[in-house]
C-alpha cells in the first residue's frame, strides 16, 4: 500500500534494518511483557529520532516522525506506545538545550551522552498542560542539603523495566506559596526507585507500562530544571509543546496497526472493489489529518492553536479506528481470524488510543470554548 510503503521508507532512512528485524519475530513475541521490541529500538538508533543533530540524533521533523511511527505501529503497538513516551520526552528536553541554553554543566553531558549510549527515558512528566496541568504531578520533592528527595509513583510508566532515566514532573514544596512545577532526571538505578507490577492486560504489554515507585529518591540540584524567577512559565510551555508531540507520535502508532489490517484487506483482494476502496479512503482520509496537523505545527508546536488542532486529529482518528478495523478484520474474513489472534490484537490494541488523557469527555468543554473564541484551557 503506497502510504504504507512510504511511510516505511521513511523508517529505514532514520533506522536502517529495524522493520525487518521486528517482522522475523512472531507478533505474539513482540507485543508480550520482556521481549526483544525496546533492545531492537535501541540497537538500530531508535532513541536519537528528535534529538538535535548537534547531540548526534537524527532531528527528525513532525512529519517524518509521524511517518516513523505509523511504520513501527503497522508491525508493533506496544513499541508505538513505549517509544512515544521517550520522543516526546527527548523533544523536551532539547528544546531548552537548544533554544535556551539554560541547562547545567551535568545536564548537558547526560543529554549528550544520550545517543551514544542509546539512554532511554521513560517519562514520568505530567501530560501536558494549557494553562494548568491535566494531571497534577504525583510526585513531590522535599528540599535537602545539596538536592531534594523525591517521593510518589508514576502508573503506568511505559518502558519502565527498560529505562535508562525517569524524568519526572516534580512538585517543589518551599515553605510558603504554591508548590513550583520542576523537572527531576532520575537514573534507573537511583537508591529508593522500584518498579512493581501494575499492567495486567496482554494487549500493550510489551511496552511495560508498571508502577515506577520513589521512596526518598536523591536527586541533586543540578539534575533538577526549575523555571527560575524571570520565566515561570517556560516549564509550562515545553510541556504544552510535548503534549502535541505525544498526541501526533501515539496517534500516528495506533493508525499504523490499522494501516496493517487494510493493507492486508487490499493484497488479498478480499471484498469487492468498491468495499476495498472505502476502507482505504477512511484510512488515507484519517492519516491526511495527521500530515497536515504535522505540516502546520512546525518544529517547535507549543502554541495552543497546535493543541487544538492535534486534538481535534487525534479525536477524529479516534472514532475512526474502531470502524476500519472492524470492518478490516470482517473483509480478511473467519478462517484468517481462526488461524492466528494477530490481526485480531492489532485491532483492539488500536482502541487504546481512547484511554489516554485528556479523553473526549474531558476535552469536550474546553473545545467548544476555545472553537467559540475563548482560551483552551483543559483540566
Amino acid at each position: 500500500m503506497r502510504s504504507l510503503d512510504a511511510a516505511r521508507a521513511v523508517c529505514e532512512r532514520y533506522h536502517p534494518g529495524l522493520l525487518k528485524e521486528l517482522e522475523q519475530i512472531p507478533y505474539a513475541e513482540r507485543e508480550k511483557p520482556g521481549g526483544p521490541i525496546i533492545d531492537l529500538f535501541r540497537i538500530h538508533g531508535g532513541v536519537g529520532l528528535l534529538i538535535p543533530e548537534e547531540y548526534g540524533g537524527h532531528g527528525a521533523g513532525p512529519l517524518d516522525a509521524l511517518h516513523t511511527q505509523l511504520a513501527l505501529g503497522s508491525l508493533s503497538p506496544s513499541l508505538v506506545a513505549a517509544v512515544s513516551m521517550h520522543h516526546f520526552t527527548v523533544a523536551m528536553l532539547y528544546s531548552l538545550a537548544v533554544a535556551e541554553g539554560r541547562l547545567t554543566d551535568a545536564q548537558n553531558d547526560l543529554l549528550r551522552r544520550t545517543v551514544p549510549d542509546q539512554l532511554v527515558m521513560a517519562s514520568g512528566w505530567a501530560e501536558g498542560r494549557t494553562e494548568q496541568n491535566i494531571l497534577t504531578p504525583s510526585v513531590t520533592a522535599r528540599p535537602v542539603e545539596g538536592g531534594y528527595l523525591l517521593s510518589g509513583s508514576k502508573k503506568p510508566c511505559s518502558l519502565s523495566a527498560s529505562m535508562s532515566m525517569l524524568t519526572a514532573s516534580i512538585a517543589i514544596h518551599g515553605l510558603e506559596g504554591d508548590p513550583e512545577l520542576a523537572l527531576a532526571l532520575v537514573p534507573a538505578d537511583a537508591p529508593g526507585l522500584s518498579v512493581h507490577p501494575f499492567w495486567g492486560n496482554e494487549l500493550l504489554a510489551g511496552a511495560e507500562s508498571d508502577e515506577v515507585r520513589l521512596e526518598d529518591v536523591f536527586v541533586p540540584k543540578d539534575m533538577v530544571v526549575r523555571a527560575g524567577a524571570d520565566d515561570p512559565r517556560r516549564l509550562d510551555d515545553l510541556q504544552t509543546a510535548g503534549f502535541v508531540w505525544f498526541e501526533m507520535l501515539i496517534t500516528a502508532g495506533y493508525l499504523g496497526g490499522a494501516a496493517a489490517l487494510v493493507e492486508q484487506v487490499q493484497e488479498r483482494e478480499r471484498g469487492s472493489v468498491q468495499e476495498r476502496a472505502a476502507l482505504a479512503v477512511e484510512l488515507e482520509a484519517a492519516l491526511a489529518l495527521l500530515e497536515g496537523v504535522a505540516r502546520a505545527v512546525g518544529s517547535e508546536p507549543g502554541d495552543e492553536a497546535s493543541v487544538a488542532r492535534v486534538l481535534v486529529a487525534r479525536y477524529a482518528v479516534q472514532n475512526a479506528l474502531p470502524r476500519i478495523t472492524a470492518r478490516s478484520l470482517e473483509l480478511l474474513g473467519g478462517l484468517d481470524f481462526i488461524r492466528s489472534s494477530g490481526h485480531a490484537q492489532a485491532a483492539a490494541a488500536s482502541t487504546a488510543l481512547a484511554f489516554h488523557p485528556p479523553g473526549r469527555g474531558a476535552a469536550a468543554e474546553p473545545l467548544l470554548r476555545y472553537f467559540d473564541g475563548g482560551p483552551l484551557v483543559l483540566a
